[in-house]
């Protein structure tokens, strides 16, 4: 016998049962960003290797370790899309979107890292971005968190979510801060690993970032950006503390939060939790007001965030918030010939006037009928057979309440089914 072929590692399947508290929360992250004038953009799962190579940063894991590349047949390097922000970037210029405009952009979808899957973080995991391009000052910034925000609000995790704030600057700060940084790890240079002696030389503040232990003691003493910002970070973050204070939004500054891609500037923020572990960010973003000219465009503000969908829905689930139903009102037990012809066109009737049917179909004994659709949680079986036909009246028998099984006019099947599932 041959072996049954398994999903990826770390690639998961997402099945039906699953897939309905991730649809209800799209649709009310979808609600949350019409409500602030945000449109959907979409954009391809693979690039060229360059986009990202140059955008994320050469000294990060993403690019070091961690993107699916590959070279196809015309010796193109490609990649899968490690995150979105580059490539809304890299769509906005090729389609003239950025230059002296205004855009608010939201999209979607899957992502891939190639890192040691454990739980919160997969190979494959999907996303909500919002990116927004053109606006300079920290009004912006604020939108998007209290954009956040309301999205907590609207999903029921306002008590389980934390809001940490911190500044980058501007290049000039970060490069004041830079000298007094490198001599700093300098003086504990036998006790950092690898990783940091690496960024040591290329992006010092990355070490910040570090998840080894004794790099993190040493992190902690080391000297922070916030004492070197010069008056255009200082007048900007202060300008963001003021919105968040006026619309109630708490927050807490952490001054070692960097984030873990290079084009960041200005404001960083994360929303964490205390409820899943070392995976705890599920949310995260900021300005990156260099990227779009990195990339080719002319110079342009901008600001965004990714919600880490898993993340969410786990720390949903922990939460207890309640999970959507999508079981279909009505299931139809159809026996006979007759039967079946006649109530897949009833069916069609009560789908018109928005009532969720599934018809039995492949036909079988009213006993395992009745089983089939007690499994499918609907709410009433609508028993339609040869004996129903003849009198023009369909049998109502409910499956989740203490009631008597009627008997209605096929007449007023619609009327009665459209009041009852309105209750």
């Amino acid at each position: 016998m041959t072996n049954a072929i398994q999903a990826i590692r770390g690639m998961n399947d997402l099945l039906p049962e699953t897939l309905e508290i991730w649809q209800w929360l799209e649709n009310i992250a979808s609600d949350t960003l019409s409500l602030y004038g945000y449109r959907e953009i979409r954009f391809p799962l693979i690039e060229k290797t360059e986009l990202f190579a140059r955008s994320i940063g050469q000294a990060t894991d993403i690019v070091e370790k961690e993107m699916y590349t590959f070279e196809d047949r015309n010796g193109d390097s490609l990649t899968l899309r490690p995150e979105g922000t580059a490539s809304c970037v890299r769509a906005g210029i090729e389609h003239g979107l950025l230059h002296n405009q205004s855009q608010r952009f939201w999209y979607a979808g899957p992502m891939f890292r190639h890192e040691r899957p454990q739980k919160g973080r997969y190979r494959q995991f999907h996303q909500i971005g919002v990116e927004t391009f053109g606006m300079a000052g920290p009004d912006i910034d604020a939108e998007l968190i209290m954009l956040t925000s309301r999205l907590w609000q609207a999903i029921g995790l306002t008590g389980d979510v934390t809001l940490e704030l911190n500044t980058l600057g501007t290049v000039e700060s970060r490069q004041a801060h830079r000298a007094v940084l490198v001599d700093y790890f300098n003086t504990y240079r036998s006790e950092l690993d690898e990783d940091s002696l690496r960024r040591l030389e290329k992006n010092p503040l990355r070490i910040f970032d570090s998840k080894n232990p004794r790099v993190q003691e040493i992190v902690q003493d080391a000297p922070t950006l916030m004492d070197y910002l010069d008056e255009i970070s200082r007048s900007h973050f202060d300008g963001l503390k003021a919105y968040l204070d006026s619309a109630g939004v708490q927050y807490t500054i952490n001054p070692r939060l960097v984030r873990g891609l290079d084009y960041y500037t200005h404001t960083v923020f994360e929303w964490t939790t205390n409820k899943l572990g070392a995976q705890n960010a599920i949310c995260a973003g900021g300005r990156f007001d260099g990227l779009v000219e990195q990339l080719g465009g002319k110079a342009t503000p901008a600001a965004g965030f990714a919600i880490g969908l898993e993340r969410l829905i786990e720390l949903l689930l922990l939460a207890g918030v309640p999970e959507p139903n999508s079981a279909p009102h009505v299931y139809m037990v159809l026996l006979g010939d007759n039967a079946q012809g006649k109530g897949m066109i009833m069916a069609e009737r009560l789908r018109n006037s928005d009532v969720r049917v599934q018809c039995h179909c492949g036909g079988g004994s009213m006993k395992s009928q009745m089983k089939k659709a007690d499994i499918s949680g609907a709410r009433v079986a609508l028993i339609l057979g040869e004996d129903e036909i003849s009198k023009n009246i369909v049998g109502i028998k409910f499956l989740r309440e203490d009631k008597t099984q009627e008997f209605v006019s096929e007449a007023d099947l619609v009327s009665v089914l459209t009041e009852m599932f309105a209750q």
